[in-house]
């Protein structure tokens, strides 16, 4: 069998899921990946087939997205060149997630494809949704990378295709002890922003950043670049975390053991709807890294509140799951429109 892997490039969460899912799609046959998308800090080990620069959302430093730096960046007539070219129909079985160039590729040539992403959780009528209805950002969940069915993860699983995280084998490797750190990690604000408000509770604060080349100390912070080995140690080590309202993160450290205090990014409808998902589950969420937000943070500090969560290992029943429901689809579409 003849097997397409597509996945989104930009953050990290889609490439770290992958290094799990792809030796499982391997039991299966030749197995051709391919990666859009910038601004993730992790590397797959394995061949890339395809490189795409796709649709990319560039973090800025004021809580969200550069706007105007992810316009610039935008390269329409490459992307719609990628999706023309794409041999799509080469393949038995297409497993996407959330990527753009195969999904639209996929569309336009009527070629059966798999969603398999926590983006296809997050629009499912069960999960947790914000308040403030977002109408584009639900627009983009929707449309960014349709496929022709959806399988996903979220923190919790509240339907038969729902799955809970997939935590790869490296953290599910580590032994947290707890050293009385914080770990952060904010890829949309500015390390002064940080700085100045962390800096007023007295732990350690250790904080990664997309934004520094190298690392330095401003009093009781710590500043230095993203490094998966650095970030993976400190994690483990940690009494708790300070991140986004993405996804991998705030599962890995729950996996862990680890207190969690979530701040979504501005303009970002996903991640405020993870943000609903961690309040259900008694996680602190805050909207911005301001004064205000001091007492919250000080708060979560001497807190010994945790979430008790139960991430089994089931991403080889999923990907057995995919591949025995939908290779035999696939390869029938296939037929049709080579008869037709």
């Amino acid at each position: 069998m003849k097997i397409l892997y597509a996945v989104q490039g930009t953050g990290n969460g889609h490439l770290s899921r992958a290094r799990d899912i792809i030796p499982q799609l391997k039991r299966y046959g030749q197995v051709d990946i391919l990666v859009s998308g910038t601004q993730a800090d992790v590397r797959l080990e394995e061949e890339i087939k395809y490189q795409f620069s796709g649709i990319s959302f560039i973090f800025g430093k004021k809580g969200g997205v550069d706007v105007l730096r992810t316009i610039y960046q935008l390269k329409f007539l490459r992307f719609l060149k990628n999706i023309f070219q794409l041999p799509v129909h080469q393949y038995d079985l297409i497993i996407n997630d959330f990527e753009p160039v195969t999904a639209w590729s996929c569309f336009v040539k009527s070629k059966f494809s798999v969603g398999l992403s926590h983006q296809a959780a997050v629009i499912h009528p069960n999960a947790p949704k914000p308040e403030r209805k977002d109408w584009l950002g639900t627009f983009i969940l929707h449309f960014y990378a349709p496929t022709s069915v959806k399988y996903g993860f979220h923190f919790q699983s509240f339907a038969d295709n729902i799955f809970t995280p997939v935590i790869r084998n490296e953290v599910r490797r580590l032994r947290p002890t707890n050293k009385g750190h914080y770990t952060v990690y904010l890829p949309a604000l500015g390390d002064n922003k940080i700085i100045k408000i962390l800096k007023q509770m007295h732990v350690e604060w250790q904080v990664f950043s997309k934004h520094s080349k190298t690392p330095y100390e401003v009093d009781n912070v710590k500043i230095q670049p993203v490094n998966n080995i650095a970030f993976a140690e400190s994690l483990s080590s940690c009494a708790g975390i300070i991140c986004g309202a993405g996804f991998e993160g705030p599962a890995e450290a729950l996996f862990l053991g680890k207190k969690v205090l979530a701040i979504p990014m501005r303009g970002q409808y996903e991640q405020h709807c993870n943000a609903a998902g961690l309040k259900e589950m008694g996680i602190p969420v805050i909207n911005k890294l301001n004064k205000k937000a001091i007492p919250i943070i000080d708060k979560f500090v001497h807190d010994a509140q945790k979430v008790s969560v139960c991430y089994k290992d089931q991403t080889a029943d999923i990907i057995d799951h995919l591949v025995m429901s939908h290779a035999i689809k696939s390869q029938t579409d296939a037929l049709a429109v080579s008869t037709s």
